[in-house]
């Protein structure tokens, strides 16, 4: 996983407390990371239909929808894509005892392990939302957390 994954989701938690569009820069600057950096990371959040811009001077990034229907999977997905983080290349098919490819007529299993963990990991990712982050953000700094963030942003 890219580290803009990390960027990014923090990016949708600060935009729950928002009072309007936040300016990338702006975001870049609380974060502290280079602006051109987390443009890109913002560009594949408003392609995926996370979040949108809206111009003018009092212009930025907002979220699309509600946190709560917004999942940290779907921020994985549009920073890095859906692709499994396995390829399998059929290595049972290679080398001086190598399997007829007409033999493997199943994944193997790594494949099968590999895969079933991917979507165990897919499925824990889908189960929490960007509302649940915010949510803990509050819960571990507490309840002014996000009002010091809205003001600071403001």
């Amino acid at each position: 996983m890219s580290g803009g994954v990390e960027w990014a989701l923090h990016c949708c938690v600060v935009l729950t407390a928002a009072a309007g569009p936040v300016p990338a820069a702006r975001l870049a600057e609380l974060h502290d990371v280079s602006g051109s950096y987390l443009a890109k990371q913002l560009q594949s959040l408003a392609r995926a239909g996370l979040i949108h811009s809206v111009q003018g001077h009092a212009g930025g990034y907002a979220l699309t929808r509600d946190p709560a229907n917004i999942t940290v999977l779907d921020v994985v997905e549009a920073v890095d894509g859906a692709t499994p983080a396995f390829t399998c290349t059929e290595i049972r098919q290679r080398g001086p005892l190598a399997t007829p490819a007409e033999a493997c007529t199943v994944p193997c299993p790594v494949h099968r392990a590999m895969m079933a963990a991917d979507e165990a990991w897919r499925a824990a990712l889908r189960d929490v939302t960007i509302a649940d982050l915010a949510s803990g953000v509050t819960s571990d700094y507490g309840p002014g957390t996000f009002d010091g963030i809205r003001q600071w942003l403001g």
